[in-house]
């Protein structure tokens, strides 16, 4: 229960204010009565999938993605329409340049999007490398992420 009701808590905090480090989200757990160490906050970033993008007060901030299975939130789109250069299809992988430092924004997307031809998705500084099941499953999804920058 203690956990379900820190992971909501940083959910909240998050949405809220500008949180750049997991220091910072320990402290403003500690403020709302959570005793949590750093290693607690470093597993749930994992657990809850957070991710960096550009903060208005600070450089940047933690978000989170939407919970809705498959689909992606409005602040994901943008973020993913803002970070992309190319989508290129090679075999049955597709290679996803974006701007630098926003390899990994790109990726959570990926893997976000759920999508059953996707085997698995290697995101490095500015490009992740997808995996498809064939060459015509990576066509589809290079068309769909397509559909996604353009929206």
């Amino acid at each position: 229960m203690l956990r379900n009701a820190r992971h909501t808590k940083i959910l909240e905090l998050i949405e809220e204010q500008e949180i750049e480090t997991q220091e910072e989200l320990c402290k403003a757990l500690a403020d709302a009565h959570f005793n949590v160490t750093q290693a607690t906050v470093s597993r749930d970033v994992r657990e809850l999938r957070l991710f960096k993008v550009a903060g208005v007060q600070k450089r940047y901030r933690y978000a989170a993605i939407n919970k809705s299975e498959g689909e992606l939130s409005d602040k994901m789109r943008a973020l993913f329409r803002a970070c992309l250069e190319t989508i290129h299809v090679v075999g049955n992988m597709v290679v996803i340049k974006t701007l630098n430092g926003n390899g990994a924004n790109a990726g959570v997307v990926v893997d976000r999007l759920d999508y059953a031809e996707v085997v698995g998705s290697i995101a490095g500084d500015d490009t992740v490398f997808t995996l498809c099941k064939t060459p015509e499953d990576a066509i589809e999804v290079r068309d769909r992420l397509m559909r996604i920058a353009k929206n």
